[in-house]
């Protein structure tokens, strides 16, 4: 038994991290060829696209692990079949939930790898791919309205003109508000660094909006305490889908003590924790296939069907994200709906092909 465990875990895996190397190299390639429409803007040469190309590799290895999962599952579930193997372990004692408990093995060491990328590395690497690309293009990480971005920070509206990679941020507007939601006072910085738990703002003006006078005052330098983090401003590089649980457990705490709808938020955060369940979810579903039509069908068929079915599921997702987005669904059902439908559908083929 050990010698058949050792044979079906090294012949699965292998295929699988062929299957990724294989997506993971052609969603490098398109991103080069997307990145080569700004070559020669700013700084941004050849060397400086290949390493946010290589940079942004972990995020598609993120993306694409549940279908390598599926299609190298199927390809190899599939020659199994193709040369009787399958049959011979039936014949010898070793039953379907043998067979699929083996393959979730697999499927338990690649979900853990997907939800380390997803956690520890895509993070970084797609933030640090951003600010590159910002940097070396010379454009600005936050230019949502033409006044800037827009923040509220309690009682307060924060407007920043531009947001650097570093974080630093430009021009600065801070409208704070009475609790009757009264003009206090407007602050007005040239730039403002985060330093020490607080916001170093250089070359700042006050006004203050009393009952019937207004006055004014220049400083060289002032200290601002804010909710806003550098951290929350990651948001601003990298999709809520590519962010890390706990930066998005902190920017959606963060919404919502200033009473602002986190709804998209939540439905990431949620999906970062189901998405790579999803890998064992593929396990299911690959099974199947090697004991339907053992004999019919090629390797390329197996790895067509499976294909279509890796797409469909990423389609789904996106599908019912905004589907709860627009119907105000509850954002577990919405980002595990797909997952659930998957393993419906894997757990109803295995059951069928036991009765044969």
């Amino acid at each position: 038994m050990n010698i058949i465990t050792r044979y079906l875990l090294k012949e699965i895996t292998l295929n699988v991290v062929f299957v990724m190397l294989a997506l993971l190299g052609m969603f490098s390639f398109f991103d080069l060829v997307q990145e080569l429409e700004d070559l020669g803007k700013g700084s941004y040469g050849l060397s400086k696209i290949l390493a946010f190309v290589l940079l942004s590799a972990p995020g598609h290895i993120y993306e694409v692990m549940p279908v390598a999962v599926l299609v190298g599952c199927m390809y190899s579930i599939g020659q199994l079949a193709r040369h009787s193997e399958l049959v011979v372990l039936r014949v010898s004692g070793i039953s379907l939930g043998n067979i699929a408990f083996l393959l979730l093995k697999v499927g338990l060491v690649f979900t853990l790898i997907t939800f380390i990328v997803g956690e520890l590395i895509t993070p970084f690497s797609e933030k640090m791919a951003q600010r590159l690309r910002i940097k070396a293009t010379e454009s600005v990480v936050a230019q949502d309205f033409r006044s800037g971005l827009w923040v509220k920070d309690g009682n307060s509206f924060v407007n920043v003109e531009e947001v650097l990679p570093d974080a630093a941020l430009l021009n600065i507007h801070i409208y704070e508000f009475d609790k009757s939601f009264k003009l206090r006072t407007i602050s007005t910085a040239k730039r403002g660094q985060f330093e020490n738990e607080a916001w170093n703002l250089k070359d700042v003006t006050q006004t203050f909006f009393d009952k019937d006078t207004i006055r004014s005052s220049h400083f060289t330098e002032a200290n601002w305490r804010s909710l806003i983090r550098p951290e929350l401003l990651n948001v601003l590089l990298v999709l809520p889908e590519k962010m890390s649980a706990w930066n998005l457990y902190s920017y959606i705490n963060h919404l919502k003590l200033n009473k602002q709808k986190t709804t998209r938020y939540d439905v990431a955060i949620w999906s970062k924790l189901i998405y790579p369940l999803a890998c064992l979810v593929m396990v299911v579903l690959a099974l199947p296939f090697g004991f339907i039509q053992q004999r019919s069908g090629g390797a390329s068929t197996k790895i067509f069907i499976g294909i279509m079915l890796g797409v469909l599921y990423q389609i789904l997702n996106r599908v019912f994200v905004h589907l709860g987005l627009l119907n105000d669904w509850s954002p577990l059902l919405s980002a595990v709906t797909p997952t659930i439908l998957f393993l419906i559908a894997g757990i109803t083929m295995l059951y069928y092909v036991e009765q044969q």
